[in-house]
C-alpha cells in the first residue's frame, strides 16, 4: 500500500517551517491533509495554499500543550476524513540558556509543548489508529539535541531526549499493528523557530526574561532547508526507518557518543 496516496496525514505545527514542508511533500504524493497550528493566521494561509492546489485539506487551530485541544484535533480529523494514517507530532519551540539560570517557567513551557505535545498526539491518535486497523505511521519531531546533550540547550535537550525515548518504545509497541514510528532529529534547519517561539510565547510568560540564543557560529553544523528535511522524512516513512537524520555531520558526533559509552566497559577490566 502506498504510504501517502489517498491517505490522511495530520501535521501539527503544519503552518510553517518543517511542518509546512512535510505537508507539501505529503500532498505532492497524493495525501489528504489535516493541518494543526497555534498560529491561526498562518494556518489559514496554509489551508488556502493547499486548497488552491486541489489538495483535500482541513485546518484546525490547535494548542498541542493542551490535551483537550489535541483530542479535538483527532475528533475533527475522523469526522472530516473518516481516518488518519500518518500523524506527525511536529509542533515545537526552541528554548536557549544555561540550566542553572533557566526560569522554572521555561521548563514548564518547553516540556508542555515539546514533550507533552507529542504525548497528547500519541494519546489522541494512536488508539484510534490501532482500532481502525489500516496501519499507518507516527512521526515525532525531536532534534539532534535529543541524541546528544548540548551546552546552552539543556532545557530543550531534556524535552527532546524524552521524545526520542518515547518514540523508541512506541516503535516496538506498534509494530504488531503495522504502524511504523519515526523520530526526526535534525540539526540546524532554515526556519524561524527562534523568532516564532518568542512571538507565540503565552501571555503569562511575557514578563519572564528569556535567555539569549547562542552566539552566531556557536552551533556546530551546516544549515539545511525545511524541504530537504521533508524529503528525508518521506523516504524514512517509506522505508520504515526509526531515526530520521538530516546532516552528514551527525554521523561523527553520534560515533563519538557511542565510543564514550563503549569505553566505559573498558574500565571494568
Amino acid at each position: 500500500m502506498d504510504a501517502f496516496r489517498n491517505r490522511v496525514a495530520v501535521v501539527t505545527g503544519g503552518a510553517s517551517g518543517i511542518g509546512a514542508a512535510m505537508a507539501r511533500a505529503f500532498a505532492a504524493r497524493g495525501a489528504k491533509l489535516v493541518l494543526a497550528d497555534i498560529d491561526e493566521a498562518a494556518l489559514a494561509s496554509a489551508e488556502r495554499e493547499h486548497a488552491g492546489r486541489g489538495t483535500p485539506v482541513l485546518a484546525v487551530p490547535t494548542d498541542v500543550s493542551r490535551r483537550e485541544s489535541v483530542e479535538a484535533l483527532a475528533e475533527a480529523a475522523w469526522k472530516h476524513f473518516g481516518a488518519a494514517h500518518l500523524v506527525c507530532n511536529n509542533a515545537g519551540i526552541a528554548t536557549f540558556g544555561e540550566i542553572a539560570r533557566a526560569p522554572h517557567e521555561d521548563w514548564e513551557f518547553t516540556m508542555a509543548v515539546d514533550f507533552w505535545g507529542v504525548v497528547h498526539g500519541v494519546e489522541s491518535f494512536v488508539p484510534r489508529m490501532i482500532e481502525q486497523g489500516q496501519g499507518g505511521h507516527v512521526l515525532n519531531t525531536a532534534s539532534m539535541a535529543g541524541l546528544v546533550g548540548m551546552q546552552g540547550l539543556g532545557v530543550y535537550c531534556a524535552a527532546k531526549f524524552a521524545v526520542v525515548g518515547l518514540s523508541e518504545a512506541l516503535q516496538r509497541e506498534l509494530k504488531p499493528h503495522r504502524i511504523g514510528v519515526s523520530v526526526l532529529c535534525p540539526m540546524i534547519v532554515a526556519t524561524r523557530i527562534g523568532e516564532n517561539s518568542l512571538r507565540l510565547r503565552p501571555k503569562a510568560l511575557q514578563d519572564v526574561p528569556t535567555p539569549p540564543a547562542p552566539p552566531e557560529g556557536s552551533m556546530v553544523g551546516s544549515t539545511v532547508s525545511a524541504d530537504d528535511v521533508a524529503r528525508r522524512v518521506v523516504r524514512a516513512i517509506e522505508r520504515g526507518d526509526l531515526y530520521v537524520l538530516t546532516h552528514p555531520e551527525q554521523r561523527e558526533i553520534l560515533r563519538r557518543r557511542a565510543q564514550k559509552l563503549d569505553a566505559v566497559f573498558d574500565a571494568w577490566e
